[in-house]
């Protein structure tokens, strides 16, 4: 499905053509800096004819995210924006070193793991890349886990630091001390004895580490939607990779654009859509500490107009059903992305009414740090992920591992210069997931006639009906025209006869209309709707669907909870 109406009030640079190599940056290191001397940003095309990027030595990637804009005039620019304050380029480049100074004055070492319980502000900023300059490896943690996760993180890691928000001080405390891993520093941001006042005591000047491009960089874990997160591990090269490729080739980011995103800095979605891709550029990002909402979001669109907007499915209907925003909020937006979790095709439609542009469908994940799938606005295709991001490829696989080249649903590789090195401290895992440069990226998807991939869901969360492959996604997507469900999920149920039926749980935006008659009025809709096989048997209301912080819908919980094997 298309809507052409969209790309005649949205210009967008045409498609890239590549040659053997080409220059993306010359950069010269500002005064102290590791690189001594200009270098060069190249890409070239490899064997496969796939643009790769090619990296100098040494290569720290603070210095192009942080450093370079000083040495380029930005000095001045503002960087990061706040309800309460603007911090400019030169003024982040300050923090950046003093943040850096005061883990080496801690005793920090180069390779050492640094975790951070912070939310989306400024100091976010100033300690990953002041540990990363530094050598120090930031390990940027969901603030909504409880102690049990923290101090299994921290035991996993073997962290030498954590440095955690004042309003996380309970939940952390406890994690240290059930802890078999002794942290050695435990610190506030901010307060008496805290490390934001030992920064302002050190040198606003650091030579940057003289790292290589694929030595380790920071750490994410993973967001868990399968049980216990994994520490992924990714060098100093993934981030140019997935800010160059995704960012400016395929978003069409510049230097004026204003970035703000929902999804939170430590979730790998949010760190490319507010840190990374705004610093690449040179725009500006904003960053608000506060849990986001429809009303506080809608705040943020009205104030400061920002023309990059990042959200997730979930999100976007709950904005949506708020009619806390206006047309008037998003004057300036340019792209809307979304993310995590398939975006129903009403709510696309909804978001389209309201603004004027089009949600941009897109897929990452942790693993390969950012977005390696997507829609272009100038090539929109509603209801698929698009196609590759300039600079990685895919492929589908069935059961037999065999490569599908019709449209049979199968599971998704991907390859690219971003993957991750390694999960921490798991090498099972990690030689299941990673093989010969591809990674299993564990969902199910299909490749239509025309070359675009549409997603299916987890390959664990497919149900077999009938001895036929159904997707989860298409069900939910269908249940949730119905104008009464705010959301829904389905899950695989056995009935009396040990045979696979489909169950559905569902919330009402009103639930004192959960009653059996809206249940079978339910049904009947997805029976109109799809294959006589792929109506809910079963039509269960619940207050709330149990989610990742990032959004996706955790199905192994729906099972274990109402549709126990």
């Amino acid at each position: 499905m298309c809507w052409p109406s969209v790309l005649a009030t949205t210009a967008f640079p045409k498609q890239i053509s590549w040659q053997s190599c080409r220059r993306i940056l010359t950069y010269r290191s500002a005064k102290g800096g590791g690189v001594k001397g200009p270098f060069e940003l190249r890409s070239e095309l490899d064997a496969n004819g796939i643009p790769r990027l090619e990296f100098p030595k040494p290569f720290n990637i603070a210095e192009l995210l942080i450093d370079r804009h000083l040495a380029e005039g930005r000095g001045d620019k503002v960087a990061i924006r706040t309800l309460e304050r603007d911090v400019t380029y030169a003024e982040l480049i300050v923090e950046v070193n003093r943040f850096g100074n005061a883990l080496k004055a801690l005793g920090v070492s180069p390779g050492d793991r640094l975790a951070m319980v912070v939310k989306d502000c400024p100091e976010f900023v100033y300690l990953f890349f002041g540990a990363v300059k530094a050598g120090v490896l930031p390990v940027p943690l969901n603030n909504l886990l409880r102690a049990n996760d923290f101090a299994f993180i921290f035991e996993d890691s073997q962290c030498a630091a954590v440095v955690y928000a004042a309003e996380f001080a309970q939940e952390v405390d406890a994690a240290v001390a059930q802890s078999s891993w002794r942290v050695p520093h435990t610190l506030p941001l901010e307060g008496m004895a805290s490390f934001g006042e030992l920064a302002r005591q050190c040198s606003p000047e650091l030579e940057a580490l003289p790292t290589q491009a694929e030595d380790d960089c920071f750490w994410l874990y993973s967001s868990g939607t399968t049980g216990r997160p994994k520490g992924v591990v990714h060098v100093h090269r993934n981030i140019a990779v997935t800010c160059q490729r995704f960012a400016v080739e395929m978003l069409g980011a510049k230097e004026q654009d204003v970035f703000f995103s929902v999804p939170r800095l430590y979730f790998s979605y949010g760190l490319g859509c507010a840190m990374t891709n705004p610093f690449w550029v040179g725009g500006t990002t904003v960053l608000d500490e506060r849990r986001p909402t429809p009303q506080t979001v809608a705040e943020i669109l009205r104030r400061f107009s920002p023309s990059i907007f990042a959200g997730v499915p979930t999100f976007y209907i709950a904005l949506l059903n708020s009619v806390a925003m206006t047309k008037a909020d998003v004057k300036n937006l340019r792209r809307a992305l979304s993310g995590g979790e398939a975006t129903p095709l009403e709510i696309m439609r909804r978001w389209l009414e309201l603004t004027g542009v089009p949600i941009m469908e897109v897929i990452g994940c942790t693993e390969t740090l950012h977005i390696y799938m997507g829609n272009r606005v100038d090539d929109l295709h509603v209801g698929t992920l698009g196609k590759p991001v300039p600079g990685y490829r895919v492929k589908l696989v069935d059961e037999n591992g065999e490569i599908i080249i019709d449209e049979r649903p199968g599971r998704l590789w991907v390859t690219g210069q971003s993957l991750a090195r390694c999960y921490w401290n798991n090498t099972e895992k990690t030689a299941k997931t990673f093989v010969d440069g591809w990674m299993d990226t564990g969902d199910t998807m299909f490749r239509d006639q025309n070359g675009y991939y549409v997603f299916c869901g987890r390959a664990d969360d497919m149900l077999k009906i009938s001895g036929r492959f159904v997707s989860p996604f298409e069900i939910e997507a269908t249940i949730v025209e119905d104008t009464r469900v705010l959301e829904a999920a389905v899950v695989g149920r056995r009935d009396d006869d040990g045979l696979v039926g489909i169950e559905a749980l569902v919330v009402l935006k009103n639930a004192a209309l959960a009653t059996e008659t809206t249940a079978e009025e339910i049904r009947n809709l997805c029976k109109a709707r799809l294959a006589h096989y792929k109506y809910p048997k079963w039509v269960h209301f619940i207050d709330h669907l149990p989610k990742t912080a990032t959004g996706k819908v955790q199905r192994y919980k729906l099972r274990a909870q109402y549709a126990p094997q």
